[in-house]
């Protein structure tokens, strides 16, 4: 239990950051499902459009330091290997 103002301030501020970090997380995800399914489909469009969204996504989640800019490197170039490999 915080004792001082600023640390109540803090919790505070530390709880809007939670529901911030866990929305883009989601976004993330989300993104990366929809890739992997548009994978299973034969239209080359549909795939390049999904994996666009998807390096999106994952450049926020890196600007707004929700991942390291390390994992999402390596998380687009996996996406990019299953694209080619699709």
């Amino acid at each position: 239990m915080p004792n001082t103002a600023s640390a109540i301030r803090k919790v505070r501020v530390i709880k809007t950051k939670t529901l911030r970090n866990q929305m883009v997380k989601s976004a993330l995800k989300t993104a990366i499902k929809s890739f992997e399914a548009s994978l299973k489909q034969d239209d080359a469009q549909v795939k390049t459009d999904a994996f666009k969204l998807a390096v999106k996504k994952i450049d926020q989640a890196v600007a707004k330091g929700i991942i390291h800019k390390n994992a999402g490197a390596r998380k687009k170039s996996q996406l990019a290997l299953m694209l080619n490999k699709a």
